[in-house]
């Protein structure tokens, strides 16, 4: 009897790029820390030389925006392809070929920050200083900040150019794409519904409100499956995703109403009770390679996770609430008071995250335990705390291109892996050689930032609900 020809394959090279991205440890907590000062400082950067203020009201949802007829398309293209060199570019660069450089880059970029502000700053107060928008500018560049690394990083991790250390660890360690969900989710949360006191909806409006993210999640799961598409079984499961957490997230937190100002509270509570479990027989579980016939056995990471991230989310309401929305954000919002909390935080966040680390459990995404919630708070807020910086700079507050990938950063995310699984079916990125891999991650990029760019100014957005 003749043999079975096996069956075609988009991706001929599926299970060496999956085995490239697995069994890794991630780097160091110093290191991420490292990272996370000179990216907001290269935003700072592009905003000290940029005269012309711009909008930073992002947060307030606007649908009828006029396009940008006060500037011409040549201009606005112009202005998008030099925050695309300042910003994405060396960030591009940092995660490539000066990743053994991070120390020294943040060392030098930390130095002369410091110079610069006590160069530069007006001897009395900056005339941004004191503006409420300002603060919500912070977010803007925050938020764009963690969707850049996300996008230069799902396509850059699948190139040998990009550091092992980067990718997202197996079990347990820390690295810098093991962020990526965490700061999704936490972006989220300081900018939601439930840190705004919006209304809570029922759980048939939260499920419909959610559809959008179960739909892309499906389509996901039959995309990637009917392409052949690698896909590291240990990061979720079988068929969950990133879509599907997201979604239950959302239905969760919009059933179960807990009042912002206590959230945090409620939040912690399920934290150390997820930890507890994880301590006493669920971690072993979970990081074991069997998985049984059942779904929940087949996407065990997936499911079991959604209560970190839960309470990682509600963690973050009840700080968006009362850093921006809450009765007693008024007081300091866009002060130095602002400031110095956020600076607060994020110091006291590391330093949990240095003792849970050692003395309870050792950091781990694929779980979503204890000391990876309070690194991800960590790493996220000492991120938004060198933004807040820029009060003390003059200049803008924010740029074309971060105003670009703010109205539409869905689109901006789906985009990116668009183009991510189109290059890696395409293109034998686990052979190309450096120069072609910084150039072909450098015209993604570009692609993705004019693409965006391009949108905006013609004011087109993505939006499901």
């Amino acid at each position: 009897m003749d043999t079975p020809l096996p069956k075609p394959s988009f991706n001929p090279n599926k299970h060496l790029k999956e085995q490239f991205v697995s069994n890794l440890t991630g780097s160091s907590l110093f290191e991420i820390v490292a990272l996370t000062v000179t990216i907001p400082i290269l935003v700072l950067i592009r905003h000290s030389f940029t005269s012309v203020p711009i909008n930073g009201d992002s947060l307030k949802k606007k649908n009828d925006d006029p396009p940008s007829e006060h500037r011409s398309f040549k201009a606005h293209l112009a202005t998008l392809t030099l925050d695309f060199l300042v910003i994405v570019v060396p960030m591009l660069l940092f995660f490539t070929v000066l990743a053994d450089w991070s120390y020294i880059f943040a060392s030098l970029f930390t130095i002369v920050t410091l110079l610069y502000i006590a160069v530069k700053r007006p001897g009395g107060s900056s005339p941004d200083l004191g503006e409420p928008n300002s603060v919500r500018a912070y977010i803007t560049s925050y938020r764009v900040i963690v969707m850049i690394i996300t996008v230069l990083c799902i396509l850059a991790v699948d190139f040998r150019i990009f550091p092992r250390r980067y990718a997202k660890t197996e079990t347990y360690g820390a690295s810098l794409m093991d962020l990526g969900v965490g700061a999704f989710v936490l972006a989220n949360s300081l900018v939601s519904r439930q840190a705004r006191n919006v209304a809570s909806v029922n759980w048939k409006t939260a499920i419909v409100s959610s559809s959008p993210l179960i739909f892309l999640g499906f389509f996901r799961l039959v995309t990637t499956t009917g392409v052949d598409y690698q896909v590291h079984l240990a990061e979720y499961g079988v068929h969950w995703n990133f879509f599907f957490t997201l979604a239950a997230i959302s239905i969760l937190t919009s059933v179960i109403n807990i009042p912002p100002q206590y959230s945090g509270v409620f939040g912690s509570l399920v934290l150390v009770g997820y930890q507890f479990c994880l301590m006493h027989g669920l971690n072993h579980y979970l990081l074991s390679n069997e998985r049984g016939t059942d779904i929940i056995s087949q996407n065990k990471e997936g499911i079991f996770s959604i209560f970190g991230y839960w309470g990682m989310y509600l963690i973050g309401v009840q700080i968006g609430n009362y850093l921006l929305f809450g009765s007693h954000s008024t007081a300091f919002k866009s002060s130095r008071c602002f400031r110095m909390r956020v600076w607060v935080l994020s110091i006291l966040f590391w330093l949990l995250t240095v003792l849970l680390d050692r003395l309870v459990e050792r950091t781990s995404r694929r779980t979503c335990n204890l000391p990876y919630v309070t690194m991800v708070l960590a790493d996220n807020l000492q991120l938004l705390s060198i933004l807040t910086l820029a009060d003390l700079i003059p200049g803008s507050k924010t740029s074309v291109l971060e105003e670009a990938f703010n109205r539409n950063l869905l689109a901006t995310f789906l985009l990116a892996n668009l183009l991510t699984g189109l290059v890696n079916l395409s293109v034998d990125t686990l052979s190309a050689s450096s120069t072609t891999s910084v150039f072909i991650l450098l015209v993604y990029a570009y692609i993705l930032s004019t693409v965006i760019g391009i949108a905006d100014y013609f004011d087109i957005k993505l939006k499901f609900w």
